[in-house]
Order: C-alpha cells, then sequence, then structure tokens
C-alpha cells in the first residue's frame, strides 16, 4: 500500500474521527457488557450465580446477552470504526454523509439497548445466535442498508483504476451480511418449519462469522498490516485466490453444526468437506500475510497492534485447522454437545476477531482522541493478561469437551459427567478473571487517554502515515 493511498486530500477532512472515535467508544462499553454477563454465567456451574432467584437476570437470558453483545455490540461497533477509517483512505472518497454516519451510530447503540432490554424480558427468538427480539430485527435491517449505503457510495465513487483487496471484502460483507441477517432471523420464525428451518439456522450461525464477521475482518487487516509495516501485501494473486475461496465455501458450511440430525446427509456431507476445503483457503490467506511480515518480524516485539494481528491470525489458523478435524463424524461422535465447542467459539470471536479488534483500538483510539496513550505499559498488561486467560480457557474447555464426550460415549452417568466436569468449570472461570483483569486495565487506560492532557500537535501514532 503506497502513501498516496492513505493521504489525505487538501482542504478536506477525508475521515470523520468523531465518529470512529464514538464507534469504539461504544464497542468498549458493550464489550465490558458482554465479559461481565459470561463470567456471571460460568458461577453458575459452582453454585455461586451472583442473581439467583432474579428472574430478569436468569442465566440464560444473561448468556444470551453476553453472546449477542459480544458480535452485535463490541465487534460490529469496531468494525465499523474501522472501515470509517479505512475506506476513506483507501477510495480517497469521504463517506456519504456525516449526519448519516451519526444516526446510524445512535441507532445502533439504541438497536443494542433494545436488545439487551427484549433478552432479558424474556422476548429472545430461539434461534441461535439469532435471539434478537423479534421487534428489534426490522431496525436492525434498516440500520444496516443505511450503513451500506453510507460506506459503499465512498468505493463507487473512487477513481483508483482497480479496487484494492480490502474493498473487495467490504463490498462483499456489505452484499451478504443484510440477507444473511434477514435468512437467519425470519425464515425459520415464520416461514422454514423443522429440518428445514434447523439447516437454515446453521447457515445463519455460520454464515454470521463467514459472511460478516470475516470478510470485514480480513478486509481491515489487508488495510491496516500493510500500513503499519510499511509495505505492500507479499501476494496480490493469493489475497484474491483466499477472497474467492472463502466466498464459496464459507456459504456451504452451516449444516456442520446439525450432524446426525434429520437434515439430509447429502447436505451434512456437503458442509463436512466445504469445511475441510476452507482449510486450505485460510492456509493461502495465512502464508500471505507471514510472508508480508518476512523482514519485519521485529514489529511484533516494537508494535502491539501488530502483536495483537498476528496472534489473532495464528489463532485464525488453529480455529480452522480445529474445524476440519471437528467436522468430522468420527470426531462429532465425541465432542457433540460438550465444551469442546464452547472453547472453539471463544476462540475464533474472541482470539481471532477480538484481539483484531484490540489492535485496532491500539492504533485508532490515541488519533481518534488527539492523545498519546498516558500508561503504555497497561496495554502490554492487557495483552498479556488477556492472551494467557483466553489460552488457559480454549485448553481447559477442549480437555473438558473431550473428559465429557468419552464418558458419554461410554455410557457414564449423567450425574458422574458432572462431577468430572466440575474442575475444568473453576478453571474456566479462573480465566475469565485473568480476562477480565486485562480488559479492566484496557478500559481505564481508554479513559484516562481520552481525559489526558491534549496534544500540543495533532497526535500521529507509530506505523501512520502523517
Amino acid at each position: 500500500m503506497n502513501e498516496s493511498v492513505v493521504s489525505t486530500p487538501p482542504g478536506g477532512r477525508l475521515v470523520n474521527l468523531d465518529l470512529v472515535r464514538w464507534h469504539l467508544g461504544g464497542s468498549a462499553v458493550f464489550l465490558a457488557i458482554s465479559i461481565v454477563g459470561g463470567l456471571a454465567y460460568s458461577f453458575q456451574f459452582h453454585n455461586l450465580y451472583p442473581f439467583e432467584g432474579v428472574e430478569l437476570l436468569s442465566p440464560g437470558r444473561v448468556r444470551m446477552v453476553h453472546t449477542n453483545m459480544a458480535a452485535y455490540g463490541f465487534i460490529a461497533n469496531a468494525f465499523i470504526a474501522g472501515m470509517l477509517f479505512a475506506i476513506p483512505r483507501l477510495t480517497r472518497q469521504p463517506i456519504l454523509s456525516d449526519k448519516l454516519g451519526w444516526f446510524i451510530f445512535w441507532a445502533w447503540q439504541a438497536c443494542m439497548t433494545l436488545t439487551i432490554l427484549g433478552l432479558l424480558g424474556g422476548y429472545a427468538q430461539a434461534i441461535e445466535w439469532g435471539e434478537t427480539p423479534i421487534f428489534v430485527d426490522p431496525l436492525i435491517l434498516v440500520g444496516l442498508v443505511l450503513l451500506v449505503v453510507n460506506l459503499s457510495v465512498p468505493i463507487f465513487k473512487s477513481a483508483e483504476t482497480g479496487l484494492y483487496v480490502s474493498l473487495w471484502y467490504f463490498l462483499a460483507a456489505f452484499g451478504w451480511t443484510g440477507l444473511v441477517y434477514f435468512m437467519g432471523n425470519y425464515l425459520p420464525q415464520f416461514w422454514v418449519p423443522g429440518a428445514a428451518g434447523a439447516a437454515i439456522t446453521g447457515l445463519f450461525i455460520h454464515d454470521l462469522v463467514g459472511l460478516f464477521v470475516t470478510p470485514i475482518g480480513w478486509g481491515l487487516m489487508y488495510f491496516f498490516v500493510p500500513l503499519l509495516l510499511r509495505k505492500p501485501i507479499w501476494s496480490h494473486a493469493l489475497s484474491l485466490i483466499g477472497f474467492w475461496g472463502i466466498a464459496f465455501f464459507y456459504p456451504m458450511q452451516g449444516v456442520h453444526h446439525f450432524l446426525f440430525s434429520p437434515i439430509p446427509m447429502y447436505a451434512q456431507y456437503g458442509a463436512v468437506v466445504a469445511t475441510i476445503a476452507i482449510e486450505a483457503v485460510v492456509l493461502t490467506v495465512l502464508v500471505n500475510f507471514f510472508g508480508t511480515l518476512h523482514g519485519r518480524s521485529d514489529a511484533m516485539r516494537g508494535n502491539l497492534a501488530i502483536r495483537w494481528f498476528y496472534t489473532g491470525m495464528v489463532m485464525y489458523g488453529l480455529t480452522c485447522l480445529q474445524c476440519a478435524f471437528q467436522v468430522t463424524l468420527t470426531f462429532q461422535k465425541i465432542i457433540h454437545f460438550t465444551d469442546w465447542v464452547v472453547g472453539h467459539a471463544h476462540m475464533v470471536m474472541f482470539g481471532v476477531f477480538g484481539f483484531w479488534i484490540f489492535g485496532m483500538f491500539v492504533e485508532l483510539w490515541p488519533r481518534a482522541v488527539g492523545r498519546a496513550w498516558v500508561h503504555p505499559r497497561l496495554l502490554s498488561a492487557h495483552y498479556w493478561l488477556t492472551f494467557s486467560g483466553l489460552a488457559l480457557m480454549i485448553i481447559d474447555l477442549t480437555a473438558a469437551g473431550l473428559v465429557q464426550g468419552y464418558l458419554w460415549a461410554n455410557l457414564a452417568p449423567w450425574a458422574e459427567s458432572l462431577d468430572a466436569s466440575a474442575p475444568f468449570w473453576w478453571v474456566r472461570s479462573l480465566a475469565g478473571l485473568v480476562i477480565i483483569s486485562g480488559q479492566a486495565l484496557f478500559l481505564w487506560e481508554l479513559w484516562a487517554t481520552a481525559r489526558g492532557p491534549a496534544a500540543a500537535t495533532e497526535f500521529v501514532p507509530v506505523g501512520e502515515v502523517a
């Protein structure tokens, strides 16, 4: 990526940093809500649930707040902030309307608030990852359409002769996301019952990750990594192979959430093959990014954003490798419905996309607030606490899943599997406390930096092109 791609045109503000700052702030708020809900939920396994007997805060409802705020509050807000920063710089065109951008911001936060209130009030839909109350869904769909319009116009107005690969990913996500959300939240609920509805639900569960979070996440990585390393992406051809591979294989994977179900076996086998194939596609993407890092490995030590990005990439590779094994029917006989699945979900949603978001925070927050980080060592402590806590949780839940699966396969009494799981659940809660301690440092540092003395001149983060 050359300097002209990211330079601001004379006489105009290319990026609305106020919008970037507020979306990042919203992401941080919902991160706090999500992790507190997750920790509270984990304590019910020790008979220590803090809201025992309070119907509005029952464990099932709090768990749905935990997952939905992670996906739509934390990740979506941060990704919007990243695109608000990246798209104008890649196209050298501002977004369509700042006023529309502010409307979208407040509407999105209102949707998240209504979702929390609806879930706690018992108005959830019986759709995994689509529990958002039915009265919130139309608002989210309208918000998505407005967001797509506001962010896609500068891409179509760009005078560049060829679109950089990040914009390919963003446009694909814009086209897919509204369709995926409508499919998952409306078709099984109203029009497609039974096994067919379950198949659509499976598609929605995986397409939410594969066709919304993944293309935006990788698109942002293709923007930020070359920018911070100050060198072009290693292979443009590999970037396009990765894009088309994800576009082709990801939509077919969803049924692997319902193996051994009444869904026709040809659909289940197709999902298994597509999931294994995506590992080869992901390998090309990882090779591309580590090829880009070649000769600049010192950045892993000296640039915290790069460290977050590449740790997330390693997690992504491990996640997809794990997928390639766990979707086989042999593995499914053991791990189905076990804590293995919970560990896998945390690895991808938090260990990949959450880590990428923290890297973006490191780079964007100082620019958005016009101040240098007040306590950089707290950011380093945040990285190590988050990484070590999540690694402990993933290893623990993976082991717990295997213990549970083999006990069930041997027809052990259910109570025996609970007794065997208890030590693992204590370790999970301990790991959650380590993660939360890291997030507490991070949130404090965000606040302290935003409230610190303003820089005498415009602050330019390390790695940014002035």
